[in-house]
């Protein structure tokens, strides 16, 4: 059942659900309705009962009818006991032997109840109960201790071993109920129906955004078009518009990933073909003068080789900068996020960039300064910031390296950047006119960018003055580590 349930739509779903709760709630109110009435009608039925039986019996006429009893009861004749034909009222002896009756149906059946009644009959207190007649017949009975008018005084008195008891049918009663319980089933059955159908509407009308969602995911499964989009009211703020406008952004952010991806893909094949056009061509030179047997002169051999070997690196270099770009934005790394010495980190990428740039004269100024940032990518970054400052330094030159208060500054002197190239300096594979002659993939300022933002810190690039270029570096941190925080020495 659960199964069925489950496999049924959503509008399905939410119909029943409707439909089940108005049924419990009818239900609950119908019940109760039905309760209340009933009790209505029988505390009706026993106050008649108590005026019926409230006027004391003459002594003498009780007297004649208990001392002829027993005898088979017969409608009375006694002006005390008749009353209207719808009523039972007859005398009772202490063993439950009824003496007269004044409803010509028959009898009310004597319980043991009723001989309590008399047991007890000096509390003056009756009982009020369900039973049948002689021809099995609901009746409502009360039965109360006998109190006769004897003449003498005004006060009526208790008759010994005897009670009376007073009934009234109960088919009317019971029909009227009947009829009541009919009346509040059909009732019950027409407003859950209601329910259903209205539920069935109502959950139309709210799901209606969401078979446009269904069908926009569709439409995107079937033809990868990214640029649909949900129509959402501005001012709408229930889940059905968050949900709208989450889809919304969520595809934007995939047309955008990959629009990113085809245009990676096409500035790597684009960087890609020169060095490898280059290498197949000196490599077509070296077979041609393998088959020809005519060799070259070791000089151009030597340079040829040389060229290969430069090309083969740069290519290299080129393919690990592809691939630390390729990695999603968040969760790249597979290193652990950590607190780190940042002095440390900026010393170990001086040492190599000391190493690619020997001529050159490397100052530092490092103050302690203590980051989050995973330690490889962080030090790819700032040996990426030296590298460039040694490509673009003249022979002899100095950089001038300052680390304070959680901003680095790298100042090279060479021939600086143009005003209108500044915006573009960290777009992937830019490089500017003037440095396409020398190596380089145009990569390493936009991985610097990157990780420095995912360590939330930022990076900028402008003119030194007297000429060169500063290159600014500013993470969030502390100039001293945080209790218990491991110390990240560099390589």
């Amino acid at each position: 059942m659960i199964r069925r349930y489950r496999s049924l739509p959503l509008r399905s779903r939410l119909a029943l659900l409707v439909a089940a709760a108005v049924a419990f709630g009818v239900a609950a109110v119908s019940v109760s309705c039905w309760f209340i009435v009933q009790g209505k009608v029988y505390e009706q039925l026993d106050s008649d009962l108590q005026k019926a039986a409230a006027r004391p019996q003459p002594y003498t006429d009780v007297l004649g009818t208990l001392e002829s009893c027993p005898q088979t009861p017969q409608a009375a004749t006694n002006d005390f006991l008749r009353t209207r034909d719808s009523y039972y009222l007859q005398l009772v002896k202490a063993d439950g032997t009824p003496c007269v009756s004044s409803n010509s149906v028959g009898t009310v059946r004597v319980t043991d109840a009723d001989k309590e009644v008399i047991r007890h009959a000096s509390t003056r207190r009756g009982i009020v109960r369900n039973g049948t007649d002689t021809n099995s017949n609901d009746v409502r009975v009360l039965t109360l201790p006998l109190m006769v008018n004897t003449g003498i005084g005004n006060e009526p008195r208790l008759y010994p071993d005897a009670a009376l008891l007073v009934a009234v049918p109960l088919k009317n009663t019971q029909s009227t109920l009947n009829d009541l319980a009919l009346l509040l089933l059909l009732v019950s059955g027409i407003g859950v129906v209601g329910a259903g159908a209205v539920g069935l509407a109502v959950a139309r009308a709210g799901l209606r955004p969401v078979d446009k969602l269904t069908e926009a995911v569709e439409h995107i499964a079937r033809t990868e078009d990214l640029t649909t989009r949900i129509p959402v009211e501005e001012d709408s703020e229930d889940e059905i518009a968050r949900l709208s406008r989450s889809f919304n952004s969520m595809t934007s952010a995939l047309a955008s990933s990959r629009e990113l991806q085809q245009q990676l893909i096409a500035d790597a094949g684009h960087e890609l073909r020169t060095p490898l056009t280059s290498l197949r061509t000196n490599v077509e030179l070296l077979t041609r003068s393998e088959e020809t047997g005519r060799p070259l002169p070791p000089e151009d051999r030597k340079a040829l080789l040389t060229s290969v070997k430069a090309q083969m690196t740069e290519l290299a270099s080129l393919i690990g900068d592809l691939q630390e770009l390729s990695r999603p934005e968040k969760g790249q790394h597979t290193g652990k996020v950590q607190v780190l010495a940042w002095e440390d980190i900026v010393e170990s990428a001086l040492r190599r960039a000391r190493l690619r740039g020997p001529e050159l004269t490397i100052t530092a100024d490092l103050q302690p300064w203590y980051v989050r940032a995973e330690p490889s990518a962080l030090e790819r970054a700032v040996v990426n910031i030296l590298d460039n400052a040694v490509k673009f330094s003249p022979e002899g030159g100095t950089i001038d390296v300052v680390l304070a208060d959680g901003v680095l500054t790298v100042r090279d002197h060479g021939p600086g950047i143009a005003a209108d190239e500044l915006p573009h300096v960290f777009d992937r594979f830019w490089r500017s006119p003037s440095a396409r002659a020398l190596p380089g993939s145009g990569l390493g300022l936009s991985i610097v960018a990157r990780t420095v933002q995912q360590a939330g810190g930022e990076v900028s690039l402008k003119p030194a003055q007297g000429g060169g270029t500063v290159a600014t570096v500013r993470l969030p941190g502390a100039p001293t580590p945080p209790p218990e925080a491991p110390r990240h020495e560099g390589p």
